[in-house]
């Protein structure tokens, strides 16, 4: 930026985006400062470098709003856990399947803990059973991002929400086929 700018010469852009050529640094820190203005090397890689007259805290300020955006549009995936026991009853089951379902639904993975206790252990397909039957309950809005894996006395496995990919797409083709269809209306009534 400005005086820190190492190079002879320099590929120089105004303000707007057009072009002025090839100029020396010293006659493009004079034609900034004349409009009051920064030059800001962008391309420092490039021979010779590309610089561009701007105002820099506008830049900064616009990039950091952008930023901003960007991050307050993006949303993370929390990774949420429900603890189970391998001889659950039907009830407490249901109820935990419902629960599963509305974590998926709100977006988040989850992390499904089995414990075993004492001699349960001897015993490890009644928990797999158990996480199977909560994956097949889940399978229409969720997909296992990780098959059951046992650690210690607590057997473990991840669920994700899946992609809503053909959700996207129906919704982005049903604008199309009124724009058509009226289209058409309008070609039959003239």
């Amino acid at each position: 930026m400005n005086q820190s700018i190492r190079a002879p010469q320099v590929r120089l852009v105004d303000e707007n985006g057009a072009q002025l050529g090839v100029v020396s640094t010293r006659e493009a820190l004079q034609i900034a400062a004349e409009k009051g203005l920064d030059v800001i090397e962008v391309a420092p890689g490039a021979d010779p470098p590309v610089c561009r007259i701007m105002d820099f805290g506008k830049y900064k300020y616009a990039r950091s709003k952008r930023d901003h955006d960007a991050r307050k549009k993006q949303k993370t995936a929390e990774m949420r856990a429900i603890r189970l026991r391998p001889r659950i009853d039907e009830h407490d089951f249901s109820v935990k399947l419902k629960l599963l379902r509305r974590l998926l639904g709100d977006g988040d993975k989850v992390k499904l803990n089995l414990l075993f206790r004492s001699r349960e252990f001897t015993h490890p397909e009644f928990g797999q059973r158990v996480l199977k039957r909560l994956a097949e309950g889940v399978s229409d809005i969720a997909q296992v991002e990780k098959h059951p894996s046992v650690e210690g006395r607590t057997m473990t496995m991840i669920v994700a929400p899946k992609a809503e990919k053909t959700d996207k797409v129906e919704k982005a083709q049903k604008p199309e086929k009124a724009d058509a269809t009226e289209s058409t209306e309008k070609a039959q009534a003239s």
